[in-house]
């Protein structure tokens, strides 16, 4: 079995057909979105296929992406398609193909990686843990015809609320507006596609994409149901949340529900005027934290948080984040530096990879160290994390 990049020359029909087998029938027009979606990772050199005997049995691939921690924008491989022939399965290939890829997205200097898990025990082995969730919102459009008037007044809202239609040249301004509402928003774990994937998203006849200076919204409608299906909303300032959702509401003559992909803090809880908003968690995704000094110094911190904590890491899969480490945060940034410890100083605490990429992610120490992912250490290290990682991860985007 061998495992290697494949390129436009190679049988993608093959690469089709595993994905039919997979994930179930498909229509001809799905199989034409599967590969242009496919294309600029081929042509990136990171979509990996494992042959046997001259066949293919497996595929695998990773986008080129940009992850936001609290406001920052950190470079980040999302991978996806992770794809075994069912007669092919149980035989390690799904493990080397993972294999093939963390070591290319290593090579290519990105120092994290995230996936939404089919199954968790191979990405659980290999580094990865669940970090946070896609989130969907629900509302009856009877809710949006009327939000709630701004209670600083309206020089609170700031900005403009003007929207226009948005097409594949609007690729790159689209991606600077979703930079400055993840910003503005100290979001975490929301991402972005790169410029070609962007416009191909704009591309879709069954899409409908607005934006604006502060804001951007893609939607459709659902099927048979005449919901509105939001893929992704977001706004950087009162005004603009403002116009994204009265544009949805102005379906609400044909449509009874809008349904939107959203973050779990989406103003919308707070605009409408009856408790109608339903918020539930669809879907997880898990983080891998490729490289731990990099990672550290990429993100955003909180401003207030000041900290100095003696960490010791165990990786069995990237040598180099493992030894004893230092990790400082101030003035809204952070460092992880090689220190070996002195009799002054506090127990440093213990992480595996899992347990790093779900600290990275926001999660609470007295949850990691019931899970067994977390040991060593002391309360004041305890709390000290806990400021400094403080978050509720969450995607706008299923990749």
């Amino acid at each position: 079995m061998h495992v290697r990049p494949l390129h436009r020359g190679d049988d993608f029909a093959a690469t089709l057909d595993l994905a039919q087998r997979a994930f179930g029938p498909a229509s001809a027009a799905d199989d034409e979105l599967r590969l242009a979606g496919a294309w600029p990772s081929v042509d990136g050199g990171r979509y990996f296929g494992a042959l046997r005997d001259g066949s293919l049995v497996g595929r695998a691939l990773f986008h080129d992406m940009t992850q936001w921690w609290h406001g920052r924008a950190v470079p980040m491989a999302g991978v996806a398609g992770v794809v075994v022939a069912p007669e092919a399965r149980g035989t390690g290939i799904g493990r080397a193909l993972m294999a093939a890829l963390l070591a290319e997205i290593e090579a290519r200097g990105y120092p994290l990686s995230a996936l939404y898990p089919s199954t968790t025990p191979l990405y659980r082995s290999l580094g990865y843990e669940i970090a946070g969730g896609l989130y969907e919102v629900s509302v009856p459009s009877r809710s949006l015809r009327r939000l709630l008037p701004p209670e600083a007044g309206p020089a609170g809202l700031g900005g403009q609320g003007t929207l226009r239609r948005a097409g594949p040249p609007d690729a790159a301004q689209v991606m600077a507006v979703l930079g400055r509402c993840y910003a503005a928003a100290r979001a975490s774990g929301p991402v972005r596609h790169d410029l070609i994937t962007t416009a191909h998203l704009l591309a879709d006849q069954d899409l409908y994409n607005y934006l604006g200076d502060d804001a951007f919204v893609c939607y459709g409608w659902s099927g048979a149901e005449h919901d509105i299906a939001v893929e992704l909303a977001v706004a950087a300032t009162p005004a603009a949340a403002r116009a994204v959702w009265s544009l949805l509401a102005s379906h609400g003559s044909i449509a009874d529900t809008v349904r939107a992909v959203a973050s779990p803090a989406d103003p919308i809880g707070w605009l409408t005027a009856e408790p109608d908003v339903r918020l539930r968690r669809r879907e997880e995704w898990m983080l891998r934290v490729i490289s731990a000094p990099a990672a550290v110094a990429a993100r955003g911190f909180p401003a207030a948080v000041r900290a100095s904590v003696p960490l010791t890491l165990a990786d069995p899969w990237f040598p180099a984040n493992t030894g004893t480490w230092r990790l400082t945060v101030g003035d809204g940034r952070g460092t992880l530096a090689r220190r070996p410890g002195g009799p002054g100083d506090s127990p440093a605490l213990r992480l595996g990879p899992r347990g790093l990429a779900a600290l990275y992610a926001g999660t609470p120490l007295a949850t990691l160290r019931m899970a067994g992912l977390a040991s060593g250490g002391d309360p004041a290290t305890d709390a000290a994390l806990d400021a400094a990682f403080a978050g509720t991860p969450y995607m706008l985007d299923h990749f």
